[in-house]
Formats: structure tokens, sequence, C-alpha cells
């Protein structure tokens, strides 16, 4: 089983061709990442026909990205904005927990440089940390942090040192990884906390989101400490897109996208073994 990102093309407008064709193309899961990055509020006749689209296609949802917001922003030092954005936060978490997901990824915005703006950075935080996760909790779903491109493993350390993994996990992007340089040795420190993954591929340099197992991710080892980690779901999520793929046919790059992924997933299986 695979899941593959809705927004592999675009994460705006309707996403029901993109649904037939992840469908057609023979995976079994998705990662819903139509509309993260905005302020747009699922409602009830949306995630209707989101229903139906899923039953139609025999799709199931494997993990949700959280919307980062714009003027809904759950990190805002407005205040109400930051409960506006608490609130499109538990909106991604209805949606989950509609769905039989239990997991929504979320970016944890970078901490300030200054001394002072930090100490009020994490005020409001911990305020919507715990505004969310109280939700989630009780909704049966889990938000997982996201590591992201800077080094941001001490800022996720303290998050996870304050929340329990009953309401907080992690997500593994392995192209924000590789970037950081870093992001090997941080999912090895945090690989008891792993629920979601982002694979993707990329030089080492830009957050391409190029098809796994086609650039310089180190994937051995990335199998080696996936088959060592908490991660038990049958799907691994593939946040890949078309722009840097080199391939323009959608049907080509999802075909391409599902033979990468079976292989990598064949390499994680083969670690498990072999421990």
């Amino acid at each position: 089983m695979l899941s593959i990102t809705t927004d592999y093309v675009t994460d705006e407008g309707c996403p029901e061709p993109y649904l037939r064709r992840i469908a057609d193309a023979g995976f079994s899961h998705v990662h819903w990442c139509h509309h993260w990055s905005s302020d747009f509020v699922y409602t009830d006749a949306e995630l209707d026909q989101i229903g139906r689209w899923l039953d139609e296609f025999g799709l199931v949802i494997n993990d949700i990205h959280g919307s980062a917001g714009r003027e809904k922003s759950w990190d805002s030092a407005i205040e109400y904005q930051r409960l506006a954005g608490v609130e499109l936060v538990r909106n991604r978490i209805d949606m989950a927990a509609r769905f039989d997901c239990d997991v929504v990824i979320m970016h944890f915005p970078r901490e300030p440089e200054d001394a002072g703006d930090r100490v009020a950075f994490w005020d409001r935080m911990r305020r919507s940390l715990d505004a969310i996760t109280d939700h989630g909790v009780r909704s049966g779903v889990r938000v997982a942090m996201e590591n992201l491109p800077h080094d941001d493993g001490p800022t996720l350390q303290r998050v996870f040192n304050d929340y329990g993994p009953e309401s907080i996990g992690f997500c593994y992007d392995s192209g924000h990884g590789h970037i950081n340089g870093a992001g090997l040795d941080w999912l090895d420190t945090f690989k008891d906390r792993l629920i979601a993954t982002h694979l993707n591929d990329n030089d080492g340099k830009g957050d391409l989101h190029k098809l796994v197992l086609t650039d310089s991710v180190d994937w051995d080892r990335l199998a080696t400490l996936i088959a060592a980690s908490a991660y038990d779901k049958p799907a691994m999520t593939m946040e890949v897109t078309m722009d840097h793929a080199g391939i323009s046919d959608e049907a080509e790059f999802l075909a391409s996208a599902m033979k990468t992924g079976l292989r990598f997933q064949q390499m994680v299986e083969a670690a498990r073994s072999a421990s």
C-alpha cells in the first residue's frame, strides 16, 4: 500500500480529477494536501462530496496536512488571528476524524531570534497547542510536527518534552531533512514518535519534492530508521510533485511514483526483516 499527496499538480481547486488519476495509478491512500497553505475551511457540503469521491475511487485518507493559514494563523501575535488559526486547525482535525484518519500534520513556526520575543512566542504557542491537542485527543486524532528545511530539531525536542506521544507525534520530511543536513540524526532521536512521513528527494539544496530514489537523499539509512521506528501504518506517504520530476504526463508521473515508492517500501520491509 502506498499514499501520495493530492497536490502533486496543485493544491487549489477541485481535487476530483487528481483523486481519480491517483486511484487509476493503483494507489490505495492519499495524503490530503489540498488548501494547506490557505485559510480554506471545509464545510459539511464539501466533506460530503469528498466522502463520495473517496468511496467511488476506493481511496483512504492516510493523513492530512493542516493549514498553515495566511490571516488565520495559529502562531499569530494578534490574538483574534491566533484564535482563528486554532479554529482552522480544528477544522482539519474534524475532517480527519470524519474520515477515520488519525493524523494531522503541522509546520511548527520558527522561533524568533530575540530572547524577549521568544518568551511571548512560546506563551502563545503553548496556548494554541493546548487547545489543538485537547481537541485532537477528544477526536482520536494526533498532531504530527513536521521537520522543516532549517535545523528545527531543538524546537521540536522542546515540543515533544512538553507534550506526550498520545497527543503529538513526528512527521519526517526526507527532503527537508536532507536540506538541513541533520534530518536523519533527528529522525533517529525522534523515531519513537514517528507517525507520518513526507517522502521525497532533492539535491540537498532546494525543496524539490522529487520522486523518491531519484536524487541524493540517503534512502538506505532512512529505510533502516523507519524500520526501527514507531511507524505502523500499512501505507507510507510520498509528498512528491510534478514540478521537478522531469515528467510532463500525469499518468506517467504517477506510474513512476508508484514504481519508486514500491522499491522504497521493499527497502523498509527488508530492513525490518533484517532487524
